[in-house]
């Protein structure tokens, strides 16, 4: 079985269409999404509808998604991504809406949890440094966990003799092999990557070969940054897509 594991698309359906023409989803088999399928950027409902098009896809809620349907208090965002929020909040269909309303905090899929922050605090907990995964996992009792919300890829692994919590950075077009290690693996993000490279960024997970394919591909970020625009979405979000950043 072929996974496409995707995390944080953000809105950006210029990026969202680059990973669906890269992957072709003739080949997939399942759709996983990590959360915030919309926020920041101009086609929230596009973006969840290319979604909802997709073959035995499951999503669970992100941060921005549920600012989005009023879930949670959206004073603890920072005030350009409140803008955000508030005018993602208006643009959604009533359907769109309810989508994202409905969406699960965790999933289980096989021997892989899938959150978007954390399995310890699925909606905010932000997994960065080993410190903040050695404690996680004592949340998940599957061998994988696969984790989004810092739009930057990592995989952190758990070595259980040494007691030791280890981090790498996958390579794109990398294909890792894993073995009875335990993991949280962050595919990076689709929508607005935060890691220096503004490639659109995505997962394949062979499950029986156990082999996980990590990938990069262009799109169009002008187009998305010319739509931010006619939107008046704030400047600092059109600018950063340029980065990576």
């Amino acid at each position: 079985m072929r996974c496409l594991i995707l995390s944080d698309i953000h809105a950006n359906v210029a990026a969202f269409d680059a990973v669906l023409a890269d992957v072709d989803t003739g080949t997939i088999d399942q759709v996983w999404c990590l959360g915030d399928v919309v926020g920041y950027g101009p086609s929230p409902d596009e973006c969840i509808a290319r979604l909802q098009e997709l073959p035995d896809h499951c999503c669970v809620a992100g941060n921005h998604d549920w600012a989005a349907t009023d879930r949670i208090d959206i004073a603890e965002f920072n005030p350009v991504a409140q803008i955000a929020c508030r005018w993602t909040s208006q643009q959604l269909t009533s359907e769109n809406r309810a989508y994202l309303e409905n969406l699960p905090t965790t999933l289980v899929k096989g021997d892989c949890t899938l959150v978007h922050g954390s399995p310890r605090e699925p909606i905010w907990e932000y997994i960065i440094y080993p410190s903040t995964a050695q404690p996680n996992f004592q949340f998940f009792d599957t061998q994988l966990c696969f984790v989004g919300h810092t739009h930057a890829p990592a995989i952190f692994q758990e070595q259980t003799s040494s007691h030791r919590f280890e981090i790498r950075i996958p390579s794109p077009n990398e294909s890792i092999a894993i073995g009875d290690e335990r993991l949280i693996v962050n595919p990076g993000s689709v929508g607005q990557p935060r890691d220096g490279d503004p490639w659109a960024a995505y997962m394949v997970f062979e499950v029986e070969k156990k082999i996980l394919e990590y990938h990069r591909i262009p799109y169009d970020v002008g187009l998305t940054q010319r739509l931010m625009m006619q939107k008046e979405l704030p400047e600092s979000l059109i600018s950063r897509l340029s980065f990576g950043w």
